[in-house]
């Protein structure tokens, strides 16, 4: 884990305690197998009282681990920003290489044998790392919303969704926002569109997260919603003038809701059958791979 010094820094002792509580934060989380933003990070504080849910918290928050982590005290692999990343082009070593990998990612369709096709659908970009390794274990695919969605993705999923019926399957959405007059709206947005563009097929839409039922629960911090937001005075008559942010809850909690919703509706024999024949495959990879040598 890198914890690289590049600038000196002679931190007060009140802002040492604070580094150390995000330190704290950070071990317990990648115990976890999380890593976090920093918007998690800054819930996890305002959830734990350290300090208060506004905005001059957040950035002097921010400025405080910036510094942190040039000063060698947080590892820099601890906090993501999973809206920028740089994308290249694949290399291998050898002809073996290649071949070693596309065992490991040899991958059937492990739903082809279901009655029903699941997808997850979360709002924030920044979210995503908190559902890939779930979704991905579940072989179940994702997608990042970003607000709300164009038409040309909506359509996409609507011929997805035609499609798995042509094939005898029914689709879940599962769809996870923030508890915001907008993010209400997104879910009913989706669903909406992508019954006109599947020409109403056999589709659910189910929201998991946030819900008024899990903030009661798991009392993330509020927001005040956005009076600008032109759905504000529909969502103010149900839910009031607070707002909560899909961040602030516990990743774990995240993961549980997503492997509740779908091992609810999952034939587990015949999804461990096509599992086998996946493992099968990867063995017949594995031989090539052993007598290359001869072969070549």
């Amino acid at each position: 884990m890198p914890k690289i010094i590049y600038e000196a820094k002679n931190f007060t002792n009140k802002t040492l305690a604070v580094i150390h509580q995000a330190e704290d934060i950070i071990i317990e989380y990648q115990a976890q197998g999380f890593s976090l933003t920093l918007r998690q990070v800054y819930y996890q504080f305002v959830a734990r009282g350290f300090i208060e849910n506004t905005e001059r918290d957040y950035k002097r928050l921010g400025n405080i681990i910036s510094d942190a982590r040039r000063a060698g005290m947080i590892d820099w692999d601890a906090i993501e920003d999973r809206t920028r990343y740089l994308r290249s082009v694949s290399s291998w070593d050898s002809p073996q290489s290649i071949l070693g990998a596309a065992k490991e990612s040899y991958h059937r369709d492990l739903w082809e044998s279901q009655d029903v096709r699941f997808e997850v659908w979360i709002e924030k970009d920044a979210l995503v790392g908190v559902i890939q390794g779930v979704c991905e274990d579940l072989d179940v695919p994702y997608f990042s919303c970003r607000g709300y969605v164009s038409d040309s993705e909506m359509w996409q999923a609507g011929m997805r969704v035609h499609e798995h019926n042509r094939h005898g399957q029914r689709v879940v959405m599962l769809h996870l926002g923030d508890h915001d007059p907008s993010g209400i709206d997104m879910t009913r947005d989706i669903k909406s569109r992508i019954e006109l563009f599947s020409a109403y097929g056999d589709f659910e839409m189910k929201r998991i997260a946030l819900t008024m039922e899990q903030i009661e629960d798991q009392s993330p911090p509020p927001n005040p919603a956005k009076i600008s937001d032109s759905r504000f005075a529909g969502y103010e008559a149900k839910y009031g003038d607070e707002s909560w942010e899909l961040d602030a809850l516990e990743p774990s909690f995240i993961v549980e809701l997503i492997e509740e919703s779908v091992f609810a509706l999952r034939d587990d024999d015949l999804y461990e059958q096509a599992t086998n024949e996946q493992e099968k495959g990867r063995v017949k990879i594995g031989k090539v791979i052993d007598q290359w040598d001869k072969l070549f």
